[in-house]
């Protein structure tokens, strides 16, 4: 099926789609489904091949695409509003893996790397928004970036609220219970864990893997580990 949704109005598609998948299980049959559209691609697919350029960027579950993305275009691509991406500088600090950039401060992981240049990542509904002087506002790990409110949508069940950090345009998704003003000084945070390191240069997905993990995964072929951050 080569986009065949694409000429329909929002609300014909949307049973439309879900028609298809009902299809689907129902015949247990292979469908090869051609689409720009990514909720197309997350919602109706058991496995997606992501093109760029006619380059196979990954293929995996919809889930693993938008959980781990492998690349800078990967992370770009799936989410909507999609994911923030921030150039900065992976580094050691007191003993752990750090990024900064302006308007950015990360405290990841205990250990030390070689400075390179990176791309920061964070998937909007995974920041939480603290007003600038909030004792929250002060994270003791995960990433922190402080800036002011550019702009807020009201989606009506939530609120985007885009943030001017440094040179970039971040957005965090938030339920409505605290409204925010344009010009308002904020601090976005969130955990470690929800933090996406990429190469600048490659573009390619960076992750942590500890030094026993390395060492067994090189002495055991069958057992595979992601490269560290060099």
């Amino acid at each position: 099926m080569d986009e065949p949704l694409s000429n329909l109005d929002a609300k014909l598609r949307t049973a439309t789609r879900q028609e298809l998948a009902a299809l689907h299980r129902k015949l247990g049959a292979t469908f090869v489904y051609v689409t720009h559209d990514q909720v197309e691609a997350m919602t109706m697919a058991t496995k997606i091949a992501l093109l760029n350029a006619g380059r196979l960027e990954q293929y995996g579950t919809p889930e693993e695409l938008y959980d781990a993305p492998s690349s800078v275009f990967a992370a770009g691509f799936l989410g909507s509003p999609a994911m923030n991406l921030m150039e900065a500088t992976l580094t050691t600090t007191d003993g752990r893996v750090s990024v900064f950039a302006p308007g950015l401060e990360a405290v990841l992981w205990a250990g030390a790397t070689p400075d390179r240049e990176v791309v920061a990542g964070v998937r909007p509904e995974h920041l939480s928004i603290h007003a600038g002087g909030a004792p929250e506002a002060v994270p003791t790990a995960g990433i922190a970036l402080r800036g002011a409110v550019a702009l807020v949508e009201n989606l009506g069940r939530e609120q985007l609220v885009h943030c001017t950090i440094g040179e970039h345009r971040v957005t965090v998704s938030c339920d409505r219970a605290t409204r925010w003003t344009v010009g308002e000084l904020v601090v976005l945070a969130a955990p470690a864990e929800r933090v996406h390191l990429f190469d600048r240069a490659s573009g390619r997905r960076l992750e942590w893997v500890e030094d026993d993990a390395l060492a067994a995964a090189e002495s055991d072929p069958g057992r595979a580990a992601a490269p560290q951050p060099a």
